[in-house]
């Protein structure tokens, strides 16, 4: 048994991994980081390390692969083992940075009810065959809705710088798992996490866009399951 602690994605909560709850429970204790109030890249990792198990695989989807990054390099000493979903090490572009500012002050200057996540954006993160299911589109939309305007406004204005230059310091043992149908994240960028990262080992899942955990969330969990049992279960 290994303690888990799983860090979401943008505008996401702990219900991105309620369906894969009952295979996750049975690998050991489940602690669920809250990216919900930092700032920061690193002040996000600091407040997930202080609600963290003292050893712990980590699990980090899209954005809270960063943070996963980001925790190996300020207490390497308690990741036992690292598990990136849907993420990259790439910095926003321009454009990105641009666009995400635009809808930060569009969101400062709103007035009324904060509605969540705009539909487009939620279809763009489901495989198009995904993409018009009403169970997964209102999973998302309540997540962000529980998130909240500020949550949305902080995520926006974060900034995410690469770290590909320091993917090598990563010593513990890595699994890198890529959506075949994400329009979000490239399946190169997965391929760059795994060539840079010593000994890291790349899966990916078929008939999924970006939200694995909600559009594939037995098969992921039986791969995650699959590869602690064989790479950490045996190293402690």
């Amino acid at each position: 048994m290994t303690p888990l602690v799983l860090l979401p994605g943008m505008m996401c909560d702990a219900g991105l991994w309620q369906r894969m709850l009952p295979r996750l429970e049975e690998t050991g204790p489940l602690t669920f980081g809250d990216l919900s109030q930092g700032s920061s890249i690193a002040g996000m990792a600091s407040a997930v390390l202080e609600t963290s198990p003292e050893r712990f695989t980590l699990v980090g989807f899209s954005m809270g692969g960063f943070v996963a990054r980001e925790i190996v390099r300020q207490a390497p000493h308690r990741v036992q083992g690292l598990i990136l979903i849907a993420t990259s090490s790439a910095a926003d572009s321009t454009r990105q940075m641009a666009f995400k500012t635009s809808v930060a002050e569009a969101l400062q200057r709103a007035s009324g009810p904060f509605r969540g996540l705009g539909h487009k954006a939620i279809q763009l993160s489901l495989s198009q065959q995904h993409e018009t299911d009403p169970q997964l589109i209102q999973q998302i939309l309540d997540m962000s809705l529980r998130m909240g305007r500020d949550a949305y406004i902080r995520q926006l204005r974060m900034v995410r710088s690469s770290d590909s230059h320091l993917l090598g310091e990563i010593s513990c043992p890595t699994l890198v798992i890529a959506a075949a149908e994400d329009r979000m994240r490239s399946l190169t960028e997965s391929q760059t996490l795994c060539e840079a990262i010593p000994d890291a080992q790349l899966c990916v899942i078929e008939d999924s866009g970006h939200m694995l955990p909600l559009e594939q969330p037995v098969l992921l969990a039986a791969r995650l399951r699959e590869w602690i049992e064989n790479h950490i279960t045996c190293a402690l």
